[in-house]
């Protein structure tokens, strides 16, 4: 049987962007985004629900996402979804966790502070490995390039 596995959302950032490095150099960077969601209620009253959705994003998207976003900005984002599992150190107990990986984004709500983000994007852009991305770094020393999903 076929399957198909896309994810497209669109919110605000939780959190600014955590931009960190494999071994090798391959760039990784993790954030959530927060998505609403306004209903009505049975009694007649609206409520909102929030859902927080972890992602990451690899590579030169990664150092973009680092470097053009920060908390409470929003972001369109598409990708599949990735089941991670790891066993809890301290209990022992097999932990999961659902989360995105991105595979494309959008900046969403046109201006800010007077420039365009798209004409921003383009022109500066870092390299791919660039090691003056915006954002603070860290070298994920428990990853390596063959665990990056793709």
């Amino acid at each position: 049987m076929a399957s198909f596995n896309k994810v497209i959302i669109m919110g605000n950032i939780t959190r600014d962007p955590e931009l960190m490095q494999t071994k090798n150099g391959t760039s990784i960077c993790r954030f959530s985004v927060a998505v609403n969601r306004s209903y009505n209620s049975q009694d007649g009253s609206t409520r909102d629900e929030t859902c927080f959705v972890e992602v990451d994003s690899f590579g030169r998207t990664a150092e973009n996402i680092a470097k053009f976003f920060n908390k409470g900005k929003p972001i369109l984002i598409e990708g599949r979804l990735r089941q991670d599992s790891w066993e809890d150190k301290q209990t022992g107990q097999k932990r999961s966790k659902l989360l995105v990986v991105l595979e494309r984004f959008e900046f969403v709500g046109g201006r800010d502070n007077g420039s365009s983000f798209g004409g921003d994007y383009e022109r500066s852009a870092p390299s791919p490995r660039q090691n003056g991305a915006a954002g603070p770094q860290r070298v994920v020393d428990d990853m390596d390039d063959d665990d990056v999903p793709f």
